[in-house]
C-alpha cells in the first residue's frame, strides 16, 4: 500500500462515507478536501472538515499508520503544529500536538476491490499495465484523452522554452538560437550542439548570418574542428575565416573531443548537421518574423524552412580533406519531421501564450493533426495494444502518456488507469 492512494481517497472522496468518525467518537463530516500539496509540509492544505458541531480549516495529514507521524519526525516540525485531522488506516499511536492536545483523528475505510485494483496495476507487466483495458475505451474517451494529453506535453515542452527565454532576459530570437542548436544534435550530439550555442553568441550570429561561408567557418570553427593543419582549400578558406572572426570577438573554440562520430551513419556526422544547421541560419529569417509567418503559412511551407541541404562541398564529404562518392546532404524527412513537431511547434504553441494569441495556439495544435506520428517504440507499443497514431497530434499525446504515466506508474493520476480502479465512481463519472 502507497500512501499516495490514500491521497488520492481523500482527494476525490472516495472513502466510506455512511458513518465516519474520528477515533474520539464524534462524527466527521468533510466539507472541503483541501489543496493536495505534493512538496514538503502537510499533505493537504485549506481543507474544511467539521467535527461534531464545529468547524475547523486547517491542513490535514495522512499515513498509513498513526505511528509514522513520529516515524516521519513531525512532531519537531513546527509546520505540523496546525494540522486539524490525522487520517490514517491503523491507528496504533496517540499523537498530540506540542501542548499536548491530541489531534483528532480519522481512520479511513473504503471498499477493498479497489485496492485490490490498483495493486493489480501496479503489478502488470511494463510497458503497459492497462493493455488488457485499454483497447476498450470509448472512441470517444480516448479523443478527450489525447487531447488532454497532447497540451499536457506541450505545456511541459513550454516550459522548456520560458527557462530559454529566462536566460536570454525574453529574447525570443536568442532563445530560439538555444533550443536549434540542442535539436540539431539529435540525440548522441545534443551536448556538444547545447555547449556551441551557449559558446556562440546569436548577436554575432547575427552579424554574419547573409554570408554563408562566414556562417560555417563560425560553426565549425566555434565547434572546435578547424584545429587541424587544412587539408584542401574549402578547409584552409574556413580556417582563415574563423582566425579573423576569433580574434574580432574574441571567441573560444570547444574541444573536438566533445563531438561524436563513432557508431553514426556518415550521413548523422556532426560535420553534416553543422552544414545543414548553418543553411537554416542563413535562409530563415529571426524567428519572431517566422511566428507570424507560421500562423498564416501552410505545413508544407513549414515543412519547406527545414528542408535543407549542406552546401556543396559536403556533397562529396562527410569530413574534411576525405573525398567520398557525389551524395546531396539533405536533411531527411524523419529529421524534417522532428524538428517540426519537438521544436517548432512548441515554440509557436509557447509564443502564442505569451502574447495571448489564441488563433495562433489554436493553429499551433491544428499543424500538429496535419504532420505524420512520429516513428518510435512507444508508438509501436500502443499500436500493438490497438491504439494506432494517425498524427503528430496523437503520437505526442501517447508519448506523454507513456513517459509520464505508464513508466512512472503513476496509474491513480490517469483517466485510464483511474477509470479501471474506480469504475462508476464520482472521480470517473466526472472526469470520463
Amino acid at each position: 500500500m502507497k500512501e499516495d492512494f490514500l491521497h488520492f481517497l481523500w482527494k476525490h472522496l472516495l472513502f466510506d462515507k455512511q458513518h465516519p468518525v474520528i477515533t474520539s467518537g464524534e462524527k466527521i463530516e468533510v466539507v472541503n478536501p483541501g489543496q493536495h500539496n505534493t512538496d514538503a509540509g502537510p499533505d493537504f492544505f485549506n481543507a474544511k472538515v467539521r467535527i461534531g458541531e464545529t468547524l475547523w480549516a486547517g491542513n490535514v495529514e495522512i499515513h498509513l499508520r498513526a505511528s509514522d507521524w513520529k516515524r516521519h519526525a513531525h512532531q519537531h516540525n513546527e509546520a505540523y503544529n496546525n494540522i486539524i485531522l490525522h487520517v490514517v488506516l491503523e491507528n496504533d499511536d496517540v499523537i498530540v500536538r506540542d501542548n499536548g492536545q491530541a489531534i483528532p483523528t480519522f481512520v479511513m475505510t473504503y471498499d477493498p476491490a479497489l485496492e485490490e485494483r490498483y495493486e493489480a496495476l501496479l503489478a502488470a507487466p511494463p510497458p503497459t499495465p492497462c493493455a488488457p483495458h485499454v483497447r476498450h475505451i470509448r472512441p470517444i474517451d480516448m479523443v478527450h484523452l489525447l487531447s488532454r494529453l497532447l497540451v499536457e506535453r506541450l505545456e511541459l515542452k513550454s516550459a522548456n522554452i520560458r527557462q530559454a527565454l529566462a536566460l536570454t532576459h525574453n529574447e525570443w530570437n536568442a532563445a530560439f538560437h538555444q533550443l536549434l542548436f540542442r535539436a540539431f544534435g539529435f540525440g548522441i550530439n545534443t551536448v556538444a550542439f547545447e555547449l556551441l550555442a551557449k559558446n556562440t553568441p546569436y548577436k554575432i550570429i547575427g552579424k554574419h548570418r547573409n554570408v554563408l561561408l562566414q556562417l560555417e567557418a563560425l560553426l565549425f570553427g566555434q565547434a572546435g574542428l578547424l584545429q587541424e593543419p587544412a587539408k584542401d582549400e574549402y578547409h584552409s578558406l574556413l580556417q582563415k575565416e574563423y582566425c579573423f572572426l576569433r580574434e574580432k570577438f574574441q571567441l573560444s573554440p570547444l574541444e573536438a573531443h566533445l563531438w561524436k562520430f563513432l557508431r553514426l551513419r556518415p550521413s548523422n556526422f556532426p560535420t553534416i548537421r553543422l552544414a545543414q544547421l548553418a543553411q537554416f541560419l542563413h535562409r530563415a529569417p529571426p524567428v519572431v518574423h517566422l511566428m507570424e509567418a507560421w500562423n498564416k503559412h501552410s505545413e508544407k511551407e513549414l515543412y519547406a524552412l527545414f528542408d535543407l541541404q549542406a552546401s556543396e562541398y559536403w556533397e562529396t564529404h562527410y569530413v574534411f580533406g576525405r573525398p567520398s562518392p557525389p551524395q546531396p546532404k539533405k536533411l531527411g524527412q524523419a529529421s524534417i519531421y522532428n524538428l517540426i513537431v519537438n521544436l517548432a511547434i512548441p515554440y509557436l504553441f509557447t509564443y502564442a501564450q505569451y502574447h495571448h494569441y489564441d488563433n495562433l495556439r489554436e493553429n499551433a495544435l491544428e499543424l500538429l493533426e496535419k504532420f505524420p506520428p512520429e516513428q518510435n517504440h512507444i508508438i509501436r507499443q500502443w499500436q500493438q495494444v490497438g491504439i494506432k497514431a494517425d498524427s503528430a497530434f496523437h503520437s505526442q499525446a501517447l508519448i506523454q502518456l507513456q513517459t509520464a504515466y505508464c513508466d512512472k506508474k503513476r496509474c491513480l493520476y490517469c483517466p485510464v488507469g483511474a477509470g479501471i480502479i474506480f469504475p462508476l465512481s464520482s472521480f470517473h463519472q466526472s472526469n470520463g
